[in-house]
């Protein structure tokens, strides 16, 4: 442990963030104190919400300070233990941030079992993104069979999992992609029933032609003109979850007019429309249920995964800055260190 590699936020970015606004350094590799744990990096999960923690901005969570590591899920073999229930060669899930070690009280990490499913997998599928898609889906979107789910970025961490989920209860899975490879995959490897890509000249005609008999529950994990195009198709009582607004994570200014409130206010009133966001800190209750459904999904084959990795903790900018552009298929993930398992 010759010191500890992190990436520290060096400037808040206006509009997309850049390079320059993330700084490689080497620090002393931390100790641990009463009740902590020495943690070895080797998975980082990378997200869209990081986007937000770089703004100093109010929002539901505290923002990252300047020359503050950045934020992020990870998964870790602990090194060193002085909290009881874990011991050295533990593998752990927790908020270990964009760094090689890092040291965090023993009550904020989960042990996880490394025989059972890939580690990696709780950053995605089993974790955070997962359960995003489980609650957001189930317990606000609360699908029917028969019914029409739609879902944007249908390719990434979360949407291929709502609609993975949407087709186990029986329902019509409609995903929204950028790029003829992403609508490929996600109707060919995750079986959705069709999947319409947003980057096309005619797309509004391709998502009505896809959604013949309306959209019953739309998951928006974008905004912008997608949730607008989905918003027009919306069914009487149709459910609208809300988990991110990526499309506008890097706005400057409000968007050009005219004015949508009234003609959204308007949809909302007359089709009796369910419109909910929702921030998964509130729901970590749900994990027990969403273990044993989605892992038991798992292992019947019933639901697909996909991660894209990049190698090595100096990846992880420019793999952010592509995850917010949409260059990444499936749960974006860095390989900090070796994965033992």
């Amino acid at each position: 442990m010759a010191g500890n590699r992190r990436i520290v936020l060096a400037a808040r970015p206006v509009g997309m963030p850049t390079p320059q606004d993330f700084r490689l350094e080497t620090a002393d590799v931390p100790r641990p104190g009463d009740g902590e744990v020495l943690l070895r990096t080797v998975w980082l999960s990378l997200d869209p919400y990081m986007r937000g923690r770089m703004s100093a901005a109010k929002s539901y969570a505290k923002p990252v300070e300047i020359g503050e590591v950045m934020t992020g899920g990870t998964v870790s073999e602990v090194l060193e233990s002085n909290s009881p229930g874990l011991a050295k060669g533990d593998m752990v899930v927790g908020i270990g941030g964009w760094q090689e070690y890092a040291v965090l009280p023993g009550s904020e990490v989960q042990k996880i079992d490394p025989s059972a499913f890939p580690p990696s997998y709780a950053l995605g599928v089993l974790g955070m993104p997962g359960l995003t898609a489980y609650v957001g889906l189930l317990d606000i979107g609360q699908p029917k069979a028969g019914e029409t789910v739609v879902v944007s970025a249908a390719a990434g961490a979360v949407g291929s999992i709502v609609g993975q989920i949407a087709k186990i209860k029986g329902c019509r899975a409609v995903g929204i992609a950028g790029g003829p490879d992403k609508c490929a995959h996600v109707r060919d490897a995750l079986g959705f029933d069709a999947c319409v890509d947003y980057k096309a000249p005619d797309f509004q005609a391709q998502l009505k032609a896809a959604c013949p008999d309306g959209i019953d529950v739309y998951f928006d994990n974008v905004g912008g003109d997608v949730a607008d195009a989905c918003l027009a198709l919306m069914n009487t009582h149709g459910r609208m979850p809300v988990c991110g607004r990526i499309a506008n994570y890097n706005d400057t200014e409000l968007p050009p007019g005219p004015n949508k409130v009234p003609m959204v206010m308007g949809l909302v009133l007359v089709r009796r429309l369910k419109i909910q966001g929702f921030i998964i800190f509130d729901h970590w209750h749900r994990m027990p249920d969403f273990h044993r459904d989605v892992g038991g999904w798992l292992k019947d084959g019933r639901i697909r995964w996909r991660e894209d990795v990049v190698e090595g903790l100096e990846k992880a900018p420019d793999a952010f800055i592509g995850l917010l552009k949409g260059r990444n298929l499936g749960k974006l993930l860095v390989r900090v260190g070796a994965d033992k398992a």
